[in-house]
């Protein structure tokens, strides 16, 4: 394993189904570097401690030139990097901003007073399977819930919801490496340069309404709301917002179609969730280790020497950290690869670690339970179409592209 082009099994589409044989390869070997410059970490303590590691930069110009070169990826000169890209104490400040609106200690409610509007939201969407014996879950349920979500969170115009489909398929696909010929870099690159412009003008349109007519959403707050931190400049608003979209409906769609194909792979677990609706909460939990929604983080390096389980990792080398590799290791879970919904000290690194913890955990959390809860409850006799099903193309945001499932009907 250790002299083939690791990255590039990671990458390849055939293993999407099941990377988890990979991994376990891996993790034989903690730290192994890629032939093509990267240094995969694929064990769970050293994972951990790198994610709390100051000497761990997530900003993409602290990396080396060889590996600047290899990373590939560009970042838009118009607007500054979000706080996902950034290192202390950029990365504190514009969190605490963008948190004011969002949670503890200034907003502790935002979250579960949406529970009731979520539960519309997932009645609504399920009400439109009747009639029907047979759906896709991406594109019919687990798509458009967290879409409408973070967009009423925000405060996008509903008739504007739908334009977020392509402008974040496009931008969430830009975070899988391209391992393809120049040409296909630079078509991908296009692609994703467009689609920023276009949310970025979109936004600052938005914004700049929320500043002349504030609402109670978080764009609004963000546009016009002072602190101890200050106040988000107009191009700071426009990335941290485009952000949350992304950031905030990408990967919940995954674990909630993640979600189901588990359950539907383990009827027992399905029927004890249907007759005890309380077992959501550590079932999402075991989720998220289980077949976490990211499953990898591309995006890090060294600012110094770092020496991780014997191997010396250079300052400004790439650091790629397998989260999803790091759930499966029996060196932190018993019975790593089995699906335990009730498993004890769950600390899973599903949301991340460290400063760079997921963001929207609490929401995510939120709506994957009540998403899972009702769908079990209301779908008679669900069962699979295919298995596996068809998989996005990503690797980092790993997920089925479409998930078919039939059923007998459904419940009131």
């Amino acid at each position: 394993m250790t002299s083939v082009a690791l990255l590039r099994q990671i990458t390849d589409y055939a293993n999407r189904a099941d990377p988890y044989p990979l991994y376990a390869e891996l993790r034989k070997t903690p730290v192994v570097r890629d032939e093509a410059g990267p240094y995969l970490v694929s064990t769970y303590w050293e994972i951990h401690g790198l994610l709390h590691d100051p000497r761990v930069s997530s900003d993409a110009r602290n990396l080396g030139a060889e590996a600047a070169e290899f990373r590939g990826q560009e970042e838009d000169p118009n607007l500054p990097p979000t706080f996902l890209k950034l290192d202390p104490p950029e990365h504190d400040r514009l969190r605490r901003l963008a948190m004011r609106p969002f949670g503890p200690p200034h907003s502790p409610r935002r979250v579960f007073d949406m529970r009731g509007e979520l539960g519309e939201i997932v009645s609504g969407l399920i009400d439109g399977f009747r009639d029907q014996d047979r759906i896709d879950l991406v594109d019919d349920f687990s798509y458009p819930f967290p879409v409408t979500v973070i967009c009423r969170l925000l405060g996008i115009p509903r008739e504007d919801e739908a334009h977020f489909h392509g402008w974040a398929d496009t931008l969430a696909a830009s975070l899988d490496p391209v391992q393809g010929t120049s040409e296909e870099r630079e078509a991908q690159l296009q692609t994703v340069r467009q689609a920023r412009a276009d949310l970025a003008t979109y936004l600052a349109g938005l914004i700049e309404e929320r500043r002349r007519a504030p609402r109670d959403d978080m764009l609004s707050a963000m546009a016009d709301g002072h602190g101890p931190d200050g106040q988000m400049s107009p191009l700071e608003v426009i990335s941290t917002s485009a952000l949350l979209l992304i950031a905030g409906h990408e990967t919940t769609v995954n674990l909630i179609t993640n979600g189901m194909l588990t359950l539907l792979r383990n009827p027992d677990v399905l029927q004890r969730i249907r007759d005890n609706p309380g077992l959501a909460v550590p079932l999402v939990e075991e989720l998220l280790r289980f077949e976490p929604p990211v499953q990898l983080l591309p995006q890090r390096t060294t600012l110094a020497d770092i020496d991780i389980a014997g191997t010396l990792i250079p300052q400004g080398a790439s650091l790629w950290l397998l989260l999803a590799s790091g759930n499966r290791d029996p060196q932190r879970f018993h019975d790593p690869d089995r699906f335990i919904p009730e498993r004890p000290d769950n600390q899973h690194l599903g949301l991340g670690s460290g400063i760079h913890n997921c963001f929207g955990a609490p929401l995510a959390r939120l709506e994957a339970q009540i998403a899972l809860t009702e769908l079990v409850r209301r779908l008679d006799n669900p069962r699979l179409v295919e298995d596996p099903p068809p998989y996005r193309r990503n690797a980092v945001l790993r997920g089925p592209r479409h998930l078919p499932i039939a059923f007998d009907g459904l419940k009131p």
